[in-house]
C-alpha cells in the first residue's frame, strides 16, 4: 500500500514557525506569491497581480496548477484496505481510483483519501494535516490484521519522500498536459484517460504517474512527479500563455464552489458519512455486508433503524459572507445549525457556504433560513449541491498505461 500525503484540503495562517518547503518554493517566490503556513509547509495563498478570485475564475475558463507534496506511499491488499474504509476497494480496476473514508469504531471519519489500485499496491492519497494521524492510525490497525491473520496475508506499510505532487486543474488542463508529453503514445493515453483513473506518462523527460483527478469541480489531472524533476515539468507547462499559477485561497473557493468537504471542518472524527451526505461513497456490497470499522453505527443510519439528528447542506446567502462557526437559524431566529465552511463564490458573485443544520428543520432546496454574521441576521436559502456544476470527464471505455 503506499500513500500520497494530499496538501488541498486544510486550513491555513500567516504564522510561519519551523515550515518545511515543497519542491517548488523558488517558483512560488519567484511569482510573487503570498506564502502562508498550511498543514506544516510554506505555501502560496495566492500570487501578485492576481488573486484569490481571479486565481479562480482562470482554472475555470482556462489551466492553473496548484503544488502539492507528496510524503508517504504505502502497500497494502484488499482485505485489509475494505477493513479500515467504506470503499469497495476490490472492485477497483487497474489503474483506478476511488474517493473513500477511513471510519473509526465510533462510525466517525478519520479523513477522507483516495485509494488507488496500482499493479503492485494501493496508493492512499490523504490530507497532509492529518498525514501523521493517518500513519499512527494505518500502523496500529496493519498490527492488528498481520496478528490477525499472518504468513502471506500480512501487509506492510511503506513511507517514502521523493515525489511531489502538482495538480493541474481547469477546461484546459487536457491540451495543456499534452504538450509537454514525450511521445506520441502517451498523449493517446492522456486523452484516453476516465476521472480517477491513472496512467505512467513521461512529461518534459521526467517519468510520471498522472491522474485525472483533483478536488476543484474541473476536469484536470493530479502529476505525481520525481522531486529532482518537478521543477522541469512545472516550468514546460507554465511556457503555455494560458497556464497560471494558483494559490491555496483559489484552491479552497473551488473546493467550497464545488461542494467538496474540507476535512476538520466539515468533516471531522464525530461526523458520520450519513451525517455528512457522503452515502454515496459507501460501496454497495459494503451497505450489505459491512465488515468496515463503525459499521454498525453507520449501516444503521443508512438504513433508518437509528436516527439521524443532523445533515450537511450547501447555502447561498444574501449579505456578508459566512465563515467557520456562524449560526444557523430558523426563520422565527431560532438557532438550527452551524456553519462549517464559508466564503465569497467568485463565479456565482455571492456568498456560498456550507454546514449542518437539525434534521428537524427541512434541507430541500430553496427553504429559508438565516445566517448569524456578528450579531446581525442575513437571509439564507438551502442550495443543490454542488454549487457551480461539476466538469469531470468520464470515457465510456477508459484506457490506462501501467
Amino acid at each position: 500500500m503506499r500513500t500520497l500525503s494530499r496538501l488541498s484540503r486544510s486550513s491555513f495562517s500567516a504564522a510561519a514557525g519551523a515550515l518545511k518547503r515543497s519542491p517548488l518554493h523558488d517558483v512560488h517566490i519567484g511569482a510573487g506569491g503570498k506564502l502562508v503556513g498550511f498543514a506544516g509547509w510554506e505555501l502560496p495563498v495566492q500570487y501578485a497581480g492576481a488573486g484569490v478570485m481571479a486565481e479562480t475564475l482562470h482554472t475555470r475558463e482556462a489551466a492553473s496548477i496548484f503544488d502539492l507534496r507528496v510524503h508517504g506511499p504505502r502497500d497494502a491488499r484488499v482485505k485489509f484496505l475494505e477493513g479500515i474504509c467504506v470503499g469497495s476497494i476490490g472492485a477497483l480496476k487497474p489503474d483506478q481510483g476511488q474517493y473513500t473514508l477511513l471510519t473509526n469504531e465510533s462510525g466517525g471519519i478519520i479523513d477522507d483519501a483516495v485509494f488507488v489500485n496500482r499493479e503492485s499496491h494501493t496508493h492512499i492519497v490523504c490530507n497532509a494535516a492529518c498525514s501523521e494521524k493517518d500513519i499512527a492510525h494505518l500502523t496500529e490497525q496493519i498490527s492488528v490484521f498481520n496478528k490477525a491473520n499472518g504468513g502471506s496475508q500480512t501487509v506492510e506499510l511503506e513511507i517514502i519522500s521523493d515525489q511531489a505532487l502538482v495538480a493541474v486543474q481547469g477546461p484546459y488542463a487536457e491540451q495543456l498536459v499534452a504538450g509537454v508529453v514525450d511521445k506520441p503514445g502517451d498523449r493517446d493515453a492522456l486523452r484516453n484517460l476516465s476521472f480517477f483513473y491513472s496512467a505512467n506518462l513521461t512529461l518534459a523527460g521526467a517519468e510520471c504517474i498522472v491522474s485525472r483527478s483533483g478536488y476543484t469541480g474541473e476536469d484536470g489531472f493530479e502529476i505525481s512527479i520525481p522531486i529532482p524533476s518537478s521543477r522541469q515539468v512545472v516550468d514546460e507547462l507554465l511556457h503555455d500563455q494560458k497556464c497560471k499559477l494558483a494559490g491555496l485561497g483559489a484552491r479552497d473557493a473551488l473546493r467550497l464552489e464545488a461542494g467538496l468537504c474540507l476535512y476538520g471542518h466539515d468533516l471531522d472524527d464525530t461526523t458520520t458519512p450519513i451525517e455528512a451526505g457522503l452515502a454515496w461513497a459507501i460501496g454497495k456490497r459494503r451497505r450489505k455486508e459491512g465488515g468496515f470499522l463503525g459499521d454498525g453505527t453507520i449501516l444503521a443510519q443508512l438504513n433508518g433503524t437509528s436516527p439521524v439528528t443532523r445533515t450537511r447542506v450547501g447555502l447561498v446567502i444574501d449579505g456578508a459572507p459566512a465563515r467557520e462557526g456562524a449560526e444557523i437559524v430558523s426563520e422565527n431566529g431560532s438557532e438550527v445549525g452551524c456553519i462549517t465552511s464559508g466564503g465569497f463564490s467568485p463565479v456565482l458573485k455571492r456568498p456560498i457556504a456550507m454546514g449542518y443544520i437539525s434534521t428537524d428543520e427541512s434541507s430541500e432546496p430553496g427553504h429559508s433560513l438565516g445566517v448569524r454574521v456578528r450579531g446581525k441576521v442575513y437571509s439564507a436559502k438551502v442550495s443543490e449541491l454542488p454549487f457551480v456544476p461539476t466538469k469531470y470527464v468520464k470515457k465510456l471505455k477508459p484506457k490506462s498505461k501501467t
